[in-house]
């Protein structure tokens, strides 16, 4: 579709991760005019190490793997636009984006695909090592461990969870947490951790240094267990948690619900009328936030934007001439 301005599209994509990726692919495939932002490539699945869970591939980095997504939105012409939104409200019929470098977007619809903000222990080495013995996702990377000794530091229900299934693989896994106890997990994981002979809990206590020559090693304890203040260890599993990111939706009205994820419905469409929302972002696969899942919301949610876009027609059409006032 042409237009005198570049910068108005049918569909604007918030987010270059997997769910971005599909969205701006399946955009291009309904042939609606697309452009996809994030200063960021690849999101959580770039720094996930080896993916072994992705159905078709055997094995492969997730860097790689997300390459090949760039590789298909870029066969299709999809502009890939390397900066954040930093900002989004509704214009008339349209929306409207300003990039983290000050430029000016219209589209008549938009997909919310900016993720999670995994929570860290804001150590040295820590961003350095992902993939090098520091990993965000258990059911990711726990068949990686098979009779290896792990950490897991968290102690909500995701940590107890990844502890239960690093305990499958690995000859023994630790769980850090700095409470006394842990925190609320579902009675089930409990009884499941305590019936895993290799898992120790190790409470009260703190990871206070990583440790590692090109890789993690061993960690440092804030206070010594078994008569040591470190514990030589081939993967670090953090697992405090993620936010979603939402400042976008927030600024467009959206609503979250208590776990202050996007309310998605099985179209991947929010409250707000032309705003879709897909990938960690939403409760749109509830607790599984893999990259399959990611992917397969990202394409919901570009079919529902053609569906809409079709129906109240384009921003390119409207705004042929330039932005309205």
């Amino acid at each position: 579709m042409t237009t005198q301005n570049e910068n108005v599209y049918d569909l604007l994509i918030a987010g270059q991760g997997a769910s971005g990726y599909a969205a701006a692919l399946y955009a291009a495939r309904y042939q609606i005019k697309s452009a996809i932002f994030g200063s960021v490539f690849g999101g959580e699945t770039a720094t996930g190490g080896l993916i072994e869970n992705y159905p078709g591939i055997l094995e492969i980095d997730g860097f790689e793997l997300m390459m090949k997504f760039r590789e298909q939105a870029e066969k299709y012409g999809v502009p890939i636009i390397n900066e954040n939104v930093a900002a989004a409200r509704k214009v008339g019929a349209d929306f409207e984006i300003t990039t983290d470098e000050g430029a000016k977007y219209r589209g008549a619809a938009i997909v919310l695909a900016v993720g999670r903000e995994r929570r860290k222990l804001g150590l040295e080495h820590e961003d350095e090592w992902v993939g090098r013995g520091i990993s965000y996702c258990s059911t990711c990377d726990a068949p990686l461990h098979r009779g290896n000794v792990v950490a897991v530091v968290g102690g909500g229900d995701a940590a107890v969870k990844g502890a239960v299934l690093l305990g499958k693989y690995a000859e023994k896994v630790y769980v850090i947490y700095r409470g006394s106890q842990f925190t609320r997990p579902e009675a089930v994981n409990i009884r499941q951790l305590e019936a895993s002979p290799n898992v120790v809990p190790v409470l009260d206590t703190t990871v206070v240094e990583l440790l590692g020559d090109d890789g993690l090693s061993s960690i440092r304890l804030d206070r010594p267990h078994q008569g040591s203040d470190s514990i030589d260890i081939h993967g670090l599993f953090i697992e405090i948690g993620a936010d979603p990111r939402v400042e976008l939706a927030n600024e467009l009205g959206v609503e979250l619900n208590e776990m202050n994820e996007v309310i998605v419905d099985k179209h991947g469409a929010t409250n707000v009328e032309g705003v879709f929302a897909a990938g960690d972002l939403t409760n749109g696969s509830g607790e599984l936030k893999q990259t399959i899942t990611a992917s397969a919301q990202g394409a919901i949610a570009a079919t529902s934007a053609y569906h809409y876009v079709s129906e109240h027609g384009s921003a390119c059409e409207i705004h042929a001439t330039g932005f309205a006032a």
